[in-house]
């Protein structure tokens, strides 16, 4: 998954000033950060432990989430260091599934734990619907948009299938294409992958708005998209996503 970093400003492409563009007409929107948080880390510790018959007191599930996330977790701060023999996998890590999985459950796999099969347990809670929170403004903005005529595309650099998520949360409906990289063989900021979006939703990039909670996100301008960068909020809270919906407005 992408670097974190403080948002910039939200980006607009080279050119005419912006009450002189073209309306917006289709919103990508990343996934992770955006339209999504992982759960908690204690959390994800003790529903991960239980899966292996395992019961943790909330101070050992503290201690053990706190070096489980310095050494690298799915959709948390990247790791300081990695190590030379998962490199590769961690390099290949949002272009195949397999590489996806073999890089994170390798890093969980180097924080010692008595808990047979947890780096696998850990992994498996991010390919679920509950490993993730939806923002609390996530189902209303894309429902405004829906109702609004206005196609929308999950753009993500990820090693597995969110649409289940999704369908879990019944927003899949509301989502006229997944563009993940993993399938497209192209990772965010490529223009490739905005462009592939695009096409999928059959409008001009120029016409098209990518939002997200990243540098790479804003790698749409490349591709003459305009890109609006907002911070990643704490799971369940708001994430200011009504910006984007105000974006559409004519």
């Amino acid at each position: 998954m992408p670097d974190r970093a403080d948002p910039p400003n939200p980006r607009v492409p080279d050119g005419p000033d912006q009450q002189s563009r073209r309306p917006v007409e289709a919103v990508l929107f990343d996934f992770h950060g955006t339209l999504a948080q992982v759960e908690d880390p204690v959390a994800w510790v003790v529903a991960a432990a239980l899966a292996c018959g395992a019961q943790l007191d909330r101070g050992k599930a503290t201690v053990l989430a706190d070096r489980l996330v310095t050494a690298g977790r799915a959709g948390g701060p990247l790791p300081h260091r990695v190590p030379v023999h998962l490199a590769e996998v961690w390099a290949d890590r949002d272009l195949y599934a397999h590489a996806h999985r073999a890089a994170f459950v390798g890093l969980a796999a180097t924080v010692h734990t008595d808990i047979e099969g947890l780096a696998d347990a850990l992994y498996e809670r991010l390919l679920g619907a509950p490993g993730w929170v939806p923002y609390l403004d996530t189902a209303e903005s894309l429902k405004a948009l829906r109702a609004a005529g206005v196609p929308v595309a999950v753009v993500s650099n990820i090693g597995f299938d969110i649409r289940p998520h999704f369908e879990e949360w019944g927003l899949a409906e509301l989502v006229d294409a997944f563009v993940l990289s993993y399938e497209v063989g192209r990772v965010k900021p490529d223009p490739a992958i905005f462009l592939r979006a695009c096409g999928m939703l059959g409008v001009d990039p120029e016409r098209s708005l990518m939002v997200g909670d990243t540098p790479a996100d804003a790698g749409a301008v490349r591709a003459g998209l305009t890109a609006l960068v907002v911070p990643a909020a704490d799971p369940g809270k708001a994430n200011g996503l009504g910006a984007a919906v105000a974006l559409t407005r004519r």
